[in-house]
């Protein structure tokens, strides 16, 4: 469920103090203050979204360092069906037959 932010209405109709309530997305939004009965509107903010991917990102996913320590074996093609090893276990090489 998510927390919403509120804020009281003042008398003169702007915002007062605010606070956050957790309701299901399904609920209307409140019009009164659970506790109080005092007149309350949903704020609207910033999302907490995610960043953008990047490259910097995808590079340090598929780094030679990286791909060990989860255990993986990096292989990087060095011939016509050769390949030699960069991280991990496993063969130095591998060559096609």
């Amino acid at each position: 469920m998510p927390i919403y932010v509120y804020e009281y209405v003042l008398p003169d109709g702007s915002g007062g103090e605010q606070f956050e309530w957790l309701q299901k997305m399904s609920d209307a939004a409140l019009t009164k203050h659970p506790e109080t009965g005092e007149a309350v509107r949903r704020v609207f903010g910033e999302p907490n979204a995610p960043r953008a991917w990047t490259d910097a990102h995808g590079k340090a996913a598929v780094s030679d360092k990286n791909l060990a320590s989860k255990g993986f074996t990096k292989y990087v093609k060095t011939g016509n069906g050769s390949y030699e090893k960069t991280a991990g276990d496993g063969p130095k090489k591998i060559q096609r037959n």
